[in-house]
């Protein structure tokens, strides 16, 4: 007991292994696109590598934009909040040496400093306005606006312009009254006004220069991390822009590569395999991989399936060419309609176009077997319409196209010629289930049925071939003026008629038949007469015996009948109906007419004697003893006959 629980165990512990590493394989799969269709896989790689160029298109423009922000930032504030303060502190230095030079004239009326000082004043305002103004201004693209609106002044920057337009100020009021002061008499209280006012002037000139200094300052340090802000964007952004590149380089070389590996590998086999099939060495073991869903893999299987089907009608038709008999090569192309094609209701019909008549070749016509067409085509197959037309004959087509064909409810039919030589040697109905308008219900039944085709085309040269040596080997068994079969016949087939007599434990009658005084025919009517004669007579005999039995020429005039399965004393009478239809034949020779007789001389096999040639000979031997009676007789040979002692 412990030991089946283990056993079960491992076993669901293995099946459990086995799903996690299907399930796996199913992600693996769906990650890598690999059942993805070839148009979705070529607009993935579209996309993706649109979205690569993108990234770097987007990195890019951030980045030019963020210098664009930096570069306005020193174009329009650094640069002249920096020429500005520099301006400014030089204006203010120039003041502070005029008030020096204003202070020391002794006119301030007359005194160029006074005119300098002023000037320095108005060139301050000029210049802070100026700057006020830059700031407001909105020349330019809509983008540079923006840009230049989010490079928006420093609260510092304009605390600084604040600051110098006040100082301005005070500085003008301030250097009014300094002149003013300056201008006045000379005495003791308006020289220490006259002080006071310059002093009060210079502390605000010079708290302008620390202004414009310090704000100096902070503009170069401004300035400098600014610089280092786009040196360090430029960075940021060539690093970010080689990471999307190499990244993007990756994976499309990863997915370029896998693309030309999941098309090269089937390809190169397909190719290959080709070169096998032109080449008729057919290796199924070197078969297509089939290594995703996608069309690729719908032709792999496709491919494959064609090899198998090419590889099958191969090993078919060399199968065939080996068959002994056309029935053999019949049964073969059922066989493969059946167990390959999965077409089971079919008929294959032999045509004899010497005869006129077709017979069910396969599967047997035995039993309860129902023909599918009427009765009529098989002795006369000319009313096969397939036959007289020798084209394909499909009700699915034109529906009731075959009036021989017996209709049935939901049954249609296809009647396909097997064309050899030029003639139609036989005939394939294949007979499908149809749907409420008439067509085929099976989808696949257009596959089957070219597949069927293909299968019935390669059979017709093996056909043509075995009907041929049949025919070859029929003109060599058969006598061509009477149609009968000849002595070779009999050499051939003693050893089959025999084991099947010998078998059934039955008995041959064996007849032979000499046409009395045939020679006075040929004498006096001529050879054409008497083989009129010949013929008539062997129409005869075909007539009074069965199928089953065999009528040979056995030489001249001289017949042989095999009545096989007989019983006792059944030849004598059969025997005896030939000589009176022979007394009664009547030829017709201009206007005479010609009557003959018939002597038969009878033996049965193996009743007589256990050698078959030996009852022949017996039988033989019964013949001359009825010539010497007198002809036109039947004698049964009996053991006083033979004077010779063993045969």
């Amino acid at each position: 007991m412990p030991d089946n629980d283990s056993s079960s165990q491992s076993t669901s512990e293995s099946k459990s292994a086995a799903s996690k590493s299907s399930v796996l394989a199913r992600i693996f799969r769906l990650l890598m696109f690999v059942d993805l269709p070839i148009k979705h896989k070529f607009l993935l790689l579209a996309a993706g590598t649109l979205f690569w160029f993108g990234s770097m298109a987007i990195v890019t423009v951030f980045s030019l934009t963020a210098i664009q922000y930096k570069y306005h930032q020193v174009a329009e504030q650094i640069m002249p909040h920096d020429q500005a303060a520099v301006a400014v502190l030089a204006h203010l230095q120039n003041l502070d040496r005029d008030l020096q030079l204003i202070l020391q004239a002794e006119n301030a009326n007359d005194s160029s400093a006074t005119q300098s000082a002023r000037d320095h004043v108005k060139a301050l305002r000029s210049i802070v306005t100026k700057l006020s103004l830059r700031q407001t201004g909105s020349t330019g693209t809509f983008i540079e606006n923006l840009v230049r609106s989010l490079a928006m002044t420093s609260p510092e920057s304009l605390q600084y312009l604040q600051a110098i337009m006040a100082v301005t100020d005070r500085i003008d009021q301030s250097l009014d009254n300094f002149i003013t002061a300056k201008r006045k008499p000379t005495k003791g209280a308006d020289s220490v006004t006259t002080n006071q006012t310059f002093d009060v002037v210079k502390t605000q000139v010079h708290e302008g220069i620390d202004l414009a200094t310090q704000h100096a300052k902070s503009v170069a340090e401004e300035y400098s991390d600014i610089n280092g802000d786009i040196n360090q964007i430029i960075s940021y952004s060539v690093n970010a822009i080689l990471v999307v590149l190499v990244i993007a380089s990756t994976l499309l070389i990863f997915f370029v590569r896998w693309i030309i590996v999941a098309f090269q590998q089937p390809i190169t086999s397909i190719i290959h395999q080709i070169e096998a099939l032109s080449t008729g060495d057919i290796n199924l073991a070197k078969r297509v991989s089939i290594k995703s869903a996608d069309e690729i893999g719908t032709l792999s299987d496709k491919f494959n399936s064609l090899v198998d089907s090419v590889y099958g009608m191969t090993i078919y038709k060399k199968v065939i060419e080996e068959d002994a008999s056309l029935d053999d090569v019949y049964r073969r192309l059922g066989e493969v309609f059946e167990d390959e094609l999965d077409l089971q209701n079919y008929t294959i019909y032999d045509v004899n176009l010497q005869k006129h008549e077709m017979r069910v070749a396969y599967p047997p016509f035995v039993g309860d077997a129902q023909l599918r067409c009427e009765v009529d085509i098989l002795a006369d197959c000319n009313q096969c319409r397939a036959v007289k037309t020798g084209h394909k004959v499909s009700s699915f087509q034109f529906p009731g196209i075959c009036r021989r064909f017996v209709p049935e409810e939901g049954v249609g039919h296809i009647c396909i010629p097997l064309m050899t030589g030029g003639n139609t040697g036989g005939v394939v109905q294949l007979r499908l289930l149809t749907d409420s308008e008439g067509g085929m219900l099976d989808k696949t039944a257009p596959q089957k049925l070219f597949n069927a085709e293909t299968y019935i085309n390669q059979s017709l040269s093996v056909i043509e071939a075995k009907r041929l040596m049949q025919t070859l080997r029929d003109s060599a068994l058969i006598d061509p003026m009477t149609g009968l079969y000849n002595r070779r016949f009999l050499q051939e087939y003693t050893k089959q008629i025999i084991s099947g007599v010998l078998r059934r434990k039955t008995q041959i009658g064996l007849l032979v038949c000499d046409i009395d005084y045939f020679k006075q025919v040929n004498d006096t009517h001529g050879h054409d007469v008497g083989d009129q004669i010949l013929k008539e007579t062997s129409v005869i005999l075909k007539k009074m015996v069965r199928e089953s039995d065999i009528v040979i020429r056995f030489g001249g005039e001289e017949f042989l009948v095999l009545l096989l399965d007989v019983a006792e004393g059944d030849a004598m009478q059969v025997a005896e109906k030939i000589r009176l239809a022979i007394q009664k034949m009547k030829v017709s020779v201009g206007a005479e007419v010609v009557q003959k007789t018939i002597s038969i001389g009878m033996a049965e096999f193996p009743k007589d004697t256990d050698g078959f040639w030996q009852a022949i000979k017996y039988a033989d031997v019964a013949l001359y003893r009825a010539k010497d009676q007198g002809r036109n007789q039947v004698v049964r040979f009996s053991t006083e006959m033979w004077q010779h002692g063993d045969f």
